[in-house]
């Protein structure tokens, strides 16, 4: 009996040590990916033949203004547009902004899922959860899209407009109307994510393209999404439009580059890496992975980057360009801009 019962407690004991042992390398590996993923890669910024319109020289970085420079202004309306156009200091290369569906679908500018955030939207309409969707352009209109913009002071300059207070640059914008503006105005390119998923994703593809294809801005506009069917309808319906990567294909192309792996020419869709360099616990922010992706003929951009050290950074390791709140800053830091 206690031989039995001795055989037991070293058998217990023997499967514990198994699986202590188990547990420790699970840890290492773990632990291991963990450094290999974050690891700060230190490869020489190299360059390579490409046709990539979105590939820059070495030491050239683009500025992409942020919701049209949503630090500076109130994000997404023509003030803003206005704003950026009319710097005496600083001259974005790329318009960034986000567009969703009206209820007449119209094709407007907005980041949020929702107008609560940004606007009156929940006085006027005696209501929260404000879709774009729910209303007409023309109810839109009426809303003050400053209500919420704080000025450098802290300050919200334009919260209490309403009716004809409002002046017509802090309105709601369509999206035609903000490129026609700046097409007028200067050279510039745009960024433009389709912020809404489904049937209505498409359909704002449909028109977003319809527009560009009648303002003849085709070879001037990165289109993004992180719905993966909105992308492979862009990809399916309009191949001379180029896009961004969704998620799994930007995690994809980022072990590639981690591995050294050679893919064929034209396996990646894609034409835009748009990613923040380490958001989401790897490190996106490499030489290695901006040397694999120019190699692909792949533009890689940042965002969202408010810090001059790591615009400096970034641009260093040859990052096509910066998506950032404040465009002010980013093109004195890339550009030496005063």
């Amino acid at each position: 009996m206690k031989k039995s019962k001795e055989k037991k407690c070293c058998a217990v004991l023997k499967a514990v040590r198994i699986i202590l042992i188990c547990l420790a390398v699970i840890a290492l590996l773990i632990f291991g990916l963990y450094k290999l993923v974050t690891y700060q890669w230190q490869d020489e910024p190299e360059e390579y033949s490409v046709t990539n319109r979105y590939i820059t020289e070495l030491g050239e970085t683009k500025v992409l203004a942020h919701r049209a420079g949503k630090k500076l202004f109130p994000q997404g309306t023509m003030m803003a547009f206005e704003g950026c156009v009319n710097a005496e200091n600083f001259r974005t290369d790329f318009f960034e902004f986000d567009v969703q569906l009206t209820k007449d679908e119209e094709l407007i500018i907005l980041h949020d899922e929702t107008f609560d955030e940004v606007s009156n939207a929940v006085e006027y309409f005696g209501k929260t959860e404000n879709y774009p969707a729910d209303y007409t352009y023309e109810e839109l209109y009426n809303l003050n899209m400053g209500e919420y913009f704080k000025n450098a002071d802290g300050e919200a300059i334009y919260q209490g407009l309403r009716g004809d207070e409002i002046p017509d640059n802090l309105r709601v914008l369509t999206a035609k109307d903000a490129l026609t503006y700046a097409e007028n105005n200067g050279d510039y390119y745009y960024s433009i994510e389709i912020k809404i998923n489904g049937e209505a994703g498409f359909r704002a593809a449909d028109i977003l393209y319809g527009i560009l294809s009648e303002m003849k801005l085709l070879d001037k506009v990165i289109v993004a999404s992180f719905d993966k069917d909105v992308i492979l309808y862009l990809e399916e319906n309009y191949p001379d439009l180029s896009r961004t990567a969704y998620n799994v294909e930007a995690a994809g192309l980022f072990f590639d580059a981690l591995l050294g792996i050679e893919r064929p020419d034209g396996y990646y869709k894609f034409d835009v890496l748009q990613v923040p360099p380490d958001r989401y616990i790897v490190n996106m922010g490499t030489s290695k992975l901006v040397n694999y992706a120019h190699k692909n003929n792949i533009a890689v951009c940042y965002w969202t980057i408010n810090d001059e050290e790591k615009m400096e950074f970034l641009q260093s390791i040859g990052a096509d360009g910066i998506i950032t709140d404040v465009p002010d800053v980013a093109c004195k830091v890339l550009k030496d801009e005063k």
